[in-house]
Parts: structure tokens; sequence; C-alpha cells
């Protein structure tokens, strides 16, 4: 069982124990490090957002944003450590998918050289469905903010 399952808070947590919690690589990984993670409350991560990202190449052209869609999956990445972490999944194989984004709203653009600070809670936590509710800042300023649910399942069979 993981410290967080045991009801011991973390963080930080490195890059290398955000990649064992989740299976997203380079150019999708958009957590860079988990600065707490209360396995009963939530979580905070951080994402770099630097000039080098693919997306800005076409997302746009002399004003470079992050899309919007991919603030919402980093926060959905935070969540998904912040499930494996809470439920004790580290090294299980088990996934977590989105199942359900309500109330997405996006306040202000995101732009290259900022880090973006991932909030996310437990709304409900059972073993098998979770819903959070999310919220990504910049400054203490709130950009954008999302409620979501994830299932926790095994991998697709090849």
């Amino acid at each position: 069982m993981s410290e967080a399952a045991e009801g011991k808070g973390l963080g930080p947590l490195d890059i290398r124990r955000v990649m064992a919690a989740l299976p997203h690589r380079y150019p999708l990984l958009l957590v860079d490090r988990v600065e707490s993670l209360d396995p009963d409350g939530g979580i905070v991560a951080i994402k770099a957002v630097t000039m080098n990202e693919q997306f800005f190449q076409g997302h746009f052209p002399g004003r470079p944003i992050m899309p919007g869609v991919l603030i919402v999956e980093a926060l959905a990445q935070a969540a998904g450590v912040l499930a494996v972490e809470s439920l004790g999944l580290a090294g299980s194989g088990k996934l977590v998918y989105f199942m359900a984004i309500e109330g997405a709203k996006f306040r202000a653009p995101v732009e290259p050289g900022v880090l973006l600070r991932l909030e996310v809670q437990f709304v409900q936590k059972r073993p098998t469905v979770c819903k959070f509710a999310g919220r990504a800042l910049i400054e203490g300023k709130v950009v954008a903010e999302a409620n979501f649910t994830a299932m926790i399942a095994d991998p697709p069979s090849d």
C-alpha cells in the first residue's frame, strides 16, 4: 500500500514518481511535478508551460496560447496521479479514464513561460469511479476550471 493510501500526505513528487503513476509520455505528459497530495482531499501539481511545446507551432503562430482542451487534460492527469496514489494503484497496471467533463470555463489565456498550478479535489472517491473539481491558476489567478469524472479500469487487452 502506498504512503498516501495509509493516510499520510505526500509531496513533493518529482517527474519520476509522476511517470510511475501515469502512462502518458512526451509530448502528452502534462504534469511536471506534484507539490502536495492529500489522499482524502486533493492534489497540487505544476505544469511548466514552455515555448518548446509542440502545440504552440500551430496554436497560434505569432500569439502562442495553450489550448483549453490541454489545460483540462493537465487537470485530468493531476487527478489521475491523485487517484492512483490515493487508491494504492501504483504498479497495478490500472488506468484512469475520462468519463465526463462538466462546467469547463476558461478565464484567461495560458502563454509560454508560466508555471500552471493544477489544483484538483476529490468530490467523490470510489474504487472504480471518482469525481473531481479542478482549477488551473497562474500566480494565484484562476485561468480555467472544470468538474470531471473518471473511471479506474484495466487497460484494453491487445
